[in-house]
């Protein structure tokens, strides 16, 4: 198991940037968060945890590492949050013109938005679909249009949006909510149907964005702004299978990692998330 380790894991082995399929690219960038600083800490302890994931996942019945997953050198940029969406993108647009499967690491949510960028200029009849507690529909917010709470906003520029686990907005973002397209964490808590809805609403290719405080903070509690009411592990997974199932996924970032030097459980929770929906992606 220590050679398959080295061989596998989201940190770097044998499997270099040109042999791999799959590249993880950290951002570990928290220049506009408003409350529990600390998400710029994120990508290292996702990947540090990586390290004790075991390889093989049960039920894909298979070892996605295999398909060579290279970790890049973080994007340093941090002049500010226009200067890093920019270098995201630069970052993240050369590994998809190598065709190389993008997941960007956070960082707060605003890393996402130049890999969101990055793919829209690449891929047709594109969806994004986002995984968090907080719409982040805001045109501009503290000053800039590239402040994590305008992510979805920015998104919605390049094309259509579907947003799932939301329970907190302000009122300026209610109007401009599309409520067919929005499944709030209430209205899905007791069921599984909105699942298909859900899926109908993306088109052909789907970038995922998933802010870990989608999840409850009872196994989440590690985020910059923890909401109560969110998804748990398998609700979260039942939609991630069905919509790799459904549709083409070209790239998604997993974001909001604020760790706790005490808890090391989210950290795991993030990596494990990362490399399970790698495992859905590349079972085909």
């Amino acid at each position: 198991m220590e050679q398959a380790r080295g061989y596998c894991n989201l940190h770097d082995g044998p499997h270099d940037a040109e042999a791999a399929e799959i590249v993880i690219v950290p951002v570990p960038y928290d220049g506009t968060s408003t409350w529990i600083k600390g998400a710029d800490k994120g990508p290292e302890a996702l990947i540090e945890a990586s390290w004790s994931l075991e390889l093989y996942d049960i039920e894909t019945d298979s070892e996605v590492c295999r398909r060579g997953i290279h970790t890049d050198q973080p994007v340093a940029e941090n002049r500010s949050p226009e200067a890093m969406a920019a270098a995201v993108k630069a970052r993240v647009g050369g590994w998809l013109d190598k065709g190389k499967f993008p997941v960007v690491i956070g960082g707060e949510h605003s890393v996402s938005i130049g890999a969101i960028q990055a793919v829209a200029e690449r891929h047709r009849n594109l969806t994004f679909l986002q995984l968090d507690a907080h719409s982040d529909l805001r045109p501009e917010y503290e000053g800039s249009q590239y402040n994590h709470a305008c992510v979805m906003a920015r998104a919605r520029q390049l094309g259509p949006i579907v947003q799932v686990g939301i329970r907190s907005m302000d009122a300026s973002e209610r109007p401009v909510t599309d409520e067919n397209a929005t499944f709030f964490a209430e209205q899905i808590q007791d069921n599984t149907d909105w699942i298909a809805s859900a899926i109908g609403r993306l088109s052909e290719n789907v970038y995922i964005t998933i802010d870990l405080d989608v999840f409850d903070p009872a196994i989440m509690p590690s985020t910059g702004t923890p909401e109560p009411g969110g998804l748990f592990w398998y609700k979260a997974l039942t939609l991630l299978k069905a919509v790799v199932q459904n549709r083409n996924v070209v790239g998604f970032d997993v974001v909001e990692l604020c760790p706790n030097e005490h808890n090391k459980g989210p950290d795991f929770l993030a990596a494990k998330l990362v490399y399970k929906l790698l495992s859905y992606r590349f079972q085909k």
